[in-house]
């Protein structure tokens, strides 16, 4: 899948007074206060989904160390057992490379917001999957030293020279040199992963150089209408209900990309941006370019469903497999059904270390 050249953001942005903003990035995707249209479905509508034939990236990076377990069909990662609930096989990394796909969509093709200006030197990439992101931004900045790291080797073997992967932990302590501080670090689809933001973004903040900057990016775990046309009563009420719960008790939230703008202010960031977009879950809206990132989310969302609550109800919520597909095939006929004018909002925040030396 292809990716456009980033663009740095135009240099008449200022931020607000109080230091944040929630200015807006040209995109396919709508800004938050504007309302959808809903268009009126074909029969061929309705039964929508690209081809889920998308090529993953090969299991790499060193190799017998890495002994993954398998669990309900799916695989999940080894190291830190049980840490992360979301499967690592091809299947999801697929999933991975196609979500990639519709963030690019969802923000006009760029792969970051912040204004980093044309010559990074130092990147960390933090829950790199499959290294799309990380790839991408070192094929743009040849220049810049980039570091993609995850819990999972699931990284190709053949990546610009300028790129390595770190298999780690990235809620332990730091094991970076303060003496090569970063100037980006990007976060992004870390929702559900992360047991304590706040020590997350206070070791960031202490890794970066003065003037850098932090981009956080995630969809909401929560599906939103404009129309309440979304029954309390469907199966995908239900299953967001659920996968709220199970990852509260988990002690890692899913629903966390309301709570990023000001986690990362508080962590002592400046210069704070909050550009959120809605991305319709299927193709019903009217205007033809939402319809068609509508059907790609949908594809994806199709496939998601069961990475995000296979492991989750299972091993949070005492449910067995068949219980969770049973409720995840009423999950995926409602992502089919048109009438059902949901959205997810996708906040990309970022925000800037100050310049001024710090006791």
């Amino acid at each position: 899948m292809s990716t456009s050249n980033t663009d740095n953001l135009s240099s008449d942005r200022r931020p607000e007074a109080d230091g944040t903003s929630s200015e807006s990035t040209p995109g396919l995707a709508p800004d938050l206060e504007e309302p959808i249209e809903a268009n009126s479905p074909s029969p061929s509508d309705t039964d929508s989904a690209l081809g889920n034939d998308w090529e993953s990236y090969t299991t790499s990076v060193t190799s017998s160390i890495w002994n993954y377990e398998y669990e309900n069909g799916r695989r999940y990662h080894a190291f830190r057992r049980g840490q992360y609930v979301i499967p690592n096989d091809e299947q999801e990394q697929e999933r991975l490379d196609f979500l990639h796909h519709i963030h690019n969509m969802t923000f006009g093709g760029r792969l970051f917001l912040a204004p980093i200006g044309d010559n990074p030197q130092r990147v960390l990439d933090v829950g790199t999957g499959t290294g799309i992101w990380a790839i991408n931004f070192a094929d743009t900045y040849p220049s810049a030293e980039v570091i993609g790291i995850d819990l999972s080797g699931i990284q190709p073997h053949w990546v610009p020279p300028n790129l390595h992967f770190q298999i780690d932990d990235i809620e332990a302590e730091w094991t970076f040199p303060h003496s090569q501080p970063f100037d980006f670090i990007k976060i992004r689809s870390m929702a559900g992963s992360i047991a304590n933001w706040e020590v997350l973004l206070q070791q960031a903040y202490d890794h970066m150089a003065p003037g850098a900057w932090i981009e956080v990016q995630d969809f909401e775990a929560w599906a939103s209408t404009d129309d309440n046309s979304l029954p309390d009563d469907s199966n995908y009420a239900e299953f967001q209900r659920l996968l709220d719960e199970a990852s509260t008790k988990f002690g890692r939230k899913m629903n966390i990309a309301p709570h990023h703008k000001k986690a990362i202010i508080d962590a002592g960031f400046e210069n704070v941006v909050a550009d959120v977009k809605k991305v319709p879950l299927s193709p019903w809206a009217k205007d033809p370019k939402l319809k068609e990132l509508g059907r790609y989310m949908q594809v994806q969302m199709l496939d998601a469903v069961e990475a995000y609550a296979l492991a989750l109800l299972s091993r949070v919520l005492g449910w067995d497999a068949i219980r969770v597909h049973a409720l995840l095939a009423g999950v995926r006929k409602d992502l089919r059904n048109l009438d059902y004018h949901m959205y997810s909002k996708c906040h990309s925040v970022y925000g800037q270390k100050p310049f001024k030396n710090e006791s």
